[in-house]
């Protein structure tokens, strides 16, 4: 097995002039990244950071957020993502709960540094990130200490080594979960081998240069990573996959996501794959392509074979709109912050897929809330669970113990997640049992209604919330974002669904404007739409 600083240092070893990371007009070689994070390692040892410290990034995605990472893992120190929306209270949750005895931020989220820096007594070096915000007194710039401190010498590690992302908290306070570097890298590619993206997973650092010198300057993955570096899409899928094979990563300089950026990009850096989050980047995607199409002027997509998409719902309307229009393959990967790669659904030019439709990977099972294998073809609705390489949550026994169990004698983690088992073995992902509605007794997933009420041609985009009523328990709302919303009813909308969808799953009211807030890795947001709701229902 593999830890993360070894194998990059290996990669750096192999094609040290491959560039890296590109950002803008930077552009950053292997032997750079690896050179700037090991001068990194030096300055968190010259600090007194110990082995197995936390190492928080508030940071905006930039390539100082992956060299600071690499130089973390090259001190034998952990990396914790921070969400850059985080204010005060958040910030300092998330800083103590972790344990994190370095700070690493943008200078333009330093006010709130600063409001709460005397409660971070914990931390002992603080590092900034200029992007022409104010500098806080007391804190190292990081090219300054990058200037200041030598190159760490390279260290033995072990695969054992711990390595941990917090989930974005969208079901109460982010949860770190952890996961063995060795475990974890192997699980990252056997990912991409069911992705279709890799044949072979390397197993050590022979290996590893075996494939790398298999890959040339011409065949390398270059990665145009349009979800932020803090959350698992775009650090595993965007980045990691492409640094762990010799790749680029390519990063958007906009800081909202800005769809005719990555088409520019694309064009520029001949992009091999393009990583999104479902819906919410992929429609973007779509009407920029329109719009360079209708002033004559589509841009070259022939470079990509890969577009690839998790965390959050890909319709298939849409990755029909985008497969129409490119000859790369659409892969929508199932997984969450507590493993990957549980199941995939493959869209190309020629072959279009239902929405929600998964092959599940072999390690993957649907069972029962006593723990018994759904039945294939019966209709029943299940529990995903997967093998997994991580193991449990970060100061937290009791939610390890309800979340990641053991089946067969294996270990497996219950996702969240509902589905029921077609006859040939596919799923139909339903939604996350956390947000479901119950409604009248009848259980109703948000995830099934939304994507139904977004097939409506005058619909954006959707969040569904059960909001408190006396004869039902709850009742269905909809905050929905539409293109025109003088235009659309209520009326409208329940015609619209009576036809995919049973009576008791039809909003009872909806809320209809112009957007629809999601965080920036385009998960929903449903403590906006249940304040929305609240505010407007009857």
């Amino acid at each position: 097995m593999l830890d993360f600083a070894s194998a990059w240092e290996k990669v750096a070893d192999v094609v040290p002039e491959r560039e890296a990371i590109v950002f803008g007009e930077r552009r950053i070689s292997y032997h750079q990244f690896d050179d700037a994070a090991a001068r990194f390692a030096g300055a968190l040892e010259s600090a007194g950071v110990r082995e197995g410290a936390k190492v928080a990034l508030y940071l905006y995605n930039c390539p100082e957020y992956l060299i600071a990472q690499h130089g973390a893992f090259k001190h034998r120190a952990v990396p914790v993502n921070v969400n850059y929306r985080y204010l005060d209270e958040e910030l300092v949750y998330l800083i103590e709960n972790s344990d994190a005895e370095v700070l690493v931020f943008h200078s333009s989220l330093s006010k709130c540094v600063e409001r709460v820096r005397d409660k971070l007594r914990a931390i002992r070096l603080f590092v900034e990130v200029d992007d022409d915000g104010r500098h806080l007194d007391g804190t190292w710039r990081f090219d300054d200490l990058l200037e200041a401190h030598e190159p760490q010498p390279r260290k033995s590690r072990r695969v054992e080594d711990l390595y941990m992302l917090y989930t974005g908290g969208t079901t109460g306070m982010p949860k770190g979960v952890m996961f063995r570097q060795g475990e974890f890298i192997e699980s990252l590619f056997l990912g991409a081998v069911v992705l279709g993206v890799l044949r072979t997973v390397p197993t050590d650092a022979k290996s590893l240069g075996r494939l790398l010198g298999e890959v040339s300057e011409e065949n390398r993955v270059v990665s145009v990573t349009c979800c932020p570096l803090m959350h698992g899409t775009g650090m595993w899928i965007g980045a990691m996959g492409a640094l762990m094979t010799g790749g680029t990563v390519v990063l958007l300089g906009s800081r909202s996501f800005d769809a005719d950026e990555v088409w520019r990009l694309t064009e520029r850096e001949r992009a091999t794959r393009i990583v999104i989050v479902g819906d919410p980047f992929a429609r973007p995607l779509i009407r920029a392509l329109q719009a360079r199409e209708d002033e004559g002027r589509p841009p070259d997509t022939s470079s990509v074979k890969y577009v690839l998409s998790s965390g959050a719902i890909w319709s298939a309307e849409i990755k029909d709109q985008l497969r129409s229009r490119m000859t790369a393959t659409l892969s929508d990967s199932l997984g969450s912050t507590e493993g990957l790669g549980f199941g995939v659904s493959r869209a190309s030019h020629s072959q279009g897929v239902a929405t929600a439709h998964f092959a599940l990977a072999p390690d993957t099972k649907v069972v029962t809330e006593e723990g018994a294998p759904v039945t294939p073809g019966s209709g029943v609705a299940g529990m995903l669970a997967s093998r997994t390489a991580a193991f449990g949550y970060y100061k937290d026994p009791e939610k390890t113990a309800r979340t990641f169990i053991t089946l067969d004698g294996n270990g497996y983690v219950l996702t969240g997640d509902w589905a029921t088992v077609e006859s040939d073995g596919a799923i139909t992902l339903l939604g996350r049992g956390s947000m479901t509605v119950n409604t009248g007794g009848e259980k109703v997933f948000a995830e099934e209604v939304e994507e139904a009420i977004k097939r409506h041609p005058l619909v954006e985009d959707c969040l569904v919330v059960g909001v408190p009523d006396e004869r039902f328990g709850q009742r269905l709302v909809a905050v929905i974002a539409s293109s025109d919303p003088p235009a659309l009813t209520i009326e409208q909308i329940g015609d619209f669904l009576r036809a995919s969808l049973a009576h008791y799953k039809i909003p009872k009211e909806v809320v209809i404007g112009s957007s629809v807030q999601r965080a920036p890795n385009g998960k929903a947001d449903y403590v906006w739409a249940l304040r929305t709701a609240l505010a407007t229902s009857d």
